[in-house]
């Protein structure tokens, strides 16, 4: 453990002793969450991304000494354990350290080298391997044998051969010095299979591509083996043969002689037919782990941006899932986003029946007191919401687009058809778009994350580690807005620290069968809810309106007698020091400083007593597209348009326009001012204004700037790159050479 903790400390610049409380409370159970909001003492502050960074690489620490232990077992109980092996064992610090270090040693198949020796020419290839001024040749002829099958001395050389070009393939130091080869030198390439230009033509890009290994970026490298994979495109990561070669001869050929040259011809095979297929493999795994991470560290940011998002509220929506020959399905839902009642109306084409469809939405409207109307912006979306606004319904009632991905995913899962038993898919598709405008992060955690759209590549990456990623961003951000107790479904409340499925639903149903919580001490009546899974969840679960003050804030009742001490102190009542900032200022949090409560946790006492329960989120504000511009083909070159982001990758930004298809704004043209990282320009659900660069109608793409001036000077140059770009990446640098030529 000692080692362990002086390694994280030094890798995340922590200090050792914050580090060890982080690991003992990981290992007693307790949530990143939990640890960074309410155990600042212990860890010197530590926020979610330091804490989850301690917890990973304890565990992959844990997995290297898991491996090095069995491997140390295996070695001696081959009897072949010597001192300064073992040392080399407990000294390595990586897995592809240890498994070289151990491939010597581990159990083989049969391959030629061990025929080689069964035909016992290890003697030879010995000899030869001291490369001393023997010949060969005539060394050879003492083991040839009919009986072991060595007819004759090229076959017995062949044999040696084999031996020693086991040796240098299990040699450690040749294996690192490869390995780092190929982080260094390697190169990506790939092709196009014969006969498959068609059928991959979306790949063509491809088709005739290289690029090194260091440089090329996580969507390219994931789109190449995603084209592999169809069987479109054939990959390959090598170094240059003669690199590897000259590295190899350094380190195993001694001198210039007969002996020599067969070490020389032994090496060249033991790479081709050894070393490389083993380091590529590496290579490809390597590199497809750094793709992958980048991939999933962009899908996350993402969808902690959708997550975030600004909710509008306890509002009595009316949601319109639209559609043309089908109708759109419209549903009213109450302030707690209860179904009321759903009917289906068909303004659009092919019934075009305007009449009757108005009829229904403003009846409808006065009927349940409808303060917002939320449109889903599939198909018929912009026809649909003309149509609303066309009606002259009162100006307070808020008229909004709302993203509908994966809503036809809940609609049919698991979780729609408990909630919904008696409705069908279309019903509960468009409650989940109504429930998205009032509260994103309650409505979209019933949906799988994989399914809202927001990443790149997202069914290419490791789907264990995007799995785990994505699941820590649902449960930071629930946590960090935390969960009213008396509303939350058992999806949302799966996800409070210490709960999970079980307990979610336990609390559901002693909601159901004895009223809504009037306390957050009632949970503790909670079957199978003991102290731990308690003091987990308790300070994340809101009462709106208990009796104790504190329980509709993010004051843990663990410190509940800390603030009534405050009180008691200034002779007032928790709510006085609710009410009153007056009476706040007046606190000397120093004096209530103790061995388990420090400043960090007394201050956000203060900020949580100035504002029980606020919503770290931002503000809801309705967003409207141009009027005039409804599908692609109503675009034109240096048209202004307002946007949203729906999506952020590393190259660039995806921004809806309102004409069923984003454009991209390539990250050249994410400002006037230079862009490394598009993630750090943009955010996701922003309000944009955009100006179009380029439209193709037959191929649906748009290519558009967020630059005052997209025609004008380019932006400031980015690291060149000497091979080709992809079609995808070019779309915005054609456009923007066209409007320069234009003009």
């Amino acid at each position: 453990m000692t080692n362990y903790i002086a390694k994280i400390a030094q890798e995340f610049s922590l200090q050792p002793r914050f580090v060890e409380a982080t690991i003992n409370l990981l290992d007693e159970g307790a949530t990143v969450p939990f640890i960074s909001r309410y155990r600042k003492e212990l860890t010197g502050s530590m926020d979610e991304v330091e804490v989850a960074n301690v917890r990973d690489r304890i565990a992959q620490l844990r997995d290297l000494d898991k491996r090095r232990d069995a491997i140390l077992k295996s070695i001696d109980e081959q009897g072949k354990l010597t001192p300064e092996l073992k040392v080399k064992i407990e000294a390595a610090e990586t897995m592809a350290v240890l498994e070289d270090l151990y491939l010597p040693y581990k159990p083989k198949r049969k391959t030629r080298a061990s025929v080689a020796k069964e035909k016992g020419l290890e003697p030879l290839a010995k000899v030869i391997w001291e490369q001393g001024s023997l010949m060969p040749e005539q060394e050879a002829e003492q083991f040839i044998s009919e009986e072991k099958g060595v007819e004759d001395v090229a076959a017995a050389l062949q044999g040696a051969r084999d031996i020693i070009a086991e040796w240098i393939s299990e040699d450690a130091d040749a294996r690192k010095k490869v390995r780092a080869l190929f982080k260094s030198e390697g190169v990506v390439s790939s092709r196009v299979l014969k006969g498959k230009e068609e059928e991959g033509s979306k790949y063509k890009d491809y088709f005739e591509w290289e690029e090194g290994l260091k440089e090329i970026p996580s969507h390219r490298l994931l789109a190449i083996r995603r084209a592999e994979r169809e069987g479109i495109l054939m990959m390959d990561t090598s170094i240059p043969e003669e690199m590897a070669f000259d590295t190899l001869s350094r380190m195993f050929v001694q001198g210039q002689n007969a002996a020599a040259e067969q070490v020389e011809i032994a090496l060249k095979d033991s790479y081709k037919r050894l070393i490389k297929p083993s380091i590529e493999t590496e290579a490809r795994l390597e590199s497809k782990k750094a793709a992958d991470l980048e991939a999933i560290t962009v899908f996350a940011e993402n969808l902690k941006q959708l997550l975030m998002a600004a909710p509008l509220g306890q509002k009595a929506v009316m949601a319109i899932d639209p559609g043309f020959r089908t109708g759109c399905k419209v549903v009213c839902l109450d302030r707690q986003g209860k179904l009321l009642e759903n009917t289906a109306i068909y303004p659009n084409a092919p019934q075009n029946d305007q009449h009757t469809a108005g009829a229904v939405v403003m009846a409808l409207a006065q009927k349940h007191n409808i303060e917002a109307i939320a449109i889903g912006n599939g198909t018929a979306s912009r026809e649909t919401e003309q149509f609303v606004k066309s009606l002259g319904l009162p100006r307070n009632i808020i008229i909004a687009m709302v993203n509908e991905s994966g809503a036809s995913i809940y609609s049919a899962s698991e979780v729609a058809r408990e909630e919904f038993k008696e409705y069908d898919v279309t019903v509960r598709g468009a409650v989940s778009i109504g429930r998205r405008m009032m509260d994103p992060l309650a409505e979209l955690v019933k949906i799988d994350p994989k399914s809202i759209g927001v990443g790149q590549y997202q069914h290419d990456v490791d789907q264990n580690e995007l799995k785990h990623s994505l699941d820590d961003v649902v449960m930071s951000c629930v946590n960090g807005v935390g969960v009213e107790l008396n509303t939350a479904s058992k999806q949302l409340l799966t996800y409070v620290s210490g709960l999970g499925p079980q307990l979610a639903e336990n609390i559901v149903k002693h909601r159901d069968a004895n009223g809504a919580f009037k306390s957050r001490s009632e949970l503790k009546a909670i079957p199978r809810l003991g102290d731990k899974a308690f003091e987990q969840a308790a300070g994340f679960l809101r009462i709106k309106g208990a009796s104790n003050v504190l329980d509709e804030s993010a004051v843990h009742p663990e410190r509940y007698e800390t603030v009534n001490t405050m009180a008691k102190d200034l002779g007032c009542s928790v709510e006085d020091l609710v009410r009153d900032q007056n009476l706040r200022s007046r606190i000397d949090l120093k004096k209530y400083v103790t061995d388990t409560v420090g400043l960090p946790t007394l201050k956000d006492i203060i900020d949580e007593l100035a504002k029980p329960g606020r919503d770290p989120r931002e503000q809801f504000e309705a967003f409207a597209f141009a009027d005039h511009v409804h599908e692609i083909k109503d675009l034109t070159i240096g048209m202004k348009l307002p946007g949203i982001i729906t999506n952020i990758t590393k190259f660039g930004a995806f921004v809806d326009v309102g004409v069923h298809q984003d454009g991209l704004v390539h990250v050249s043209h994410l400002s006037d001012n230079f862009v490394s990282d598009p993630a750090s320009a943009v955010k996701l659900q922003q309000k944009v204004n955009v100006t179009v660069l380029e439209v193709d109608v037959p191929r649906k793409r748009i290519s558009l700037s967020m630059k005052s001036d997209p025609f004008g000077q380019p932006a400031p140059k980015q690291k060149r790159r000497q091979e080709k770009e992809p079609e995808g990446d070019l779309q915005a640098k054609l456009a923007m050479l066209k409007g320069k030529f234009n003009s």
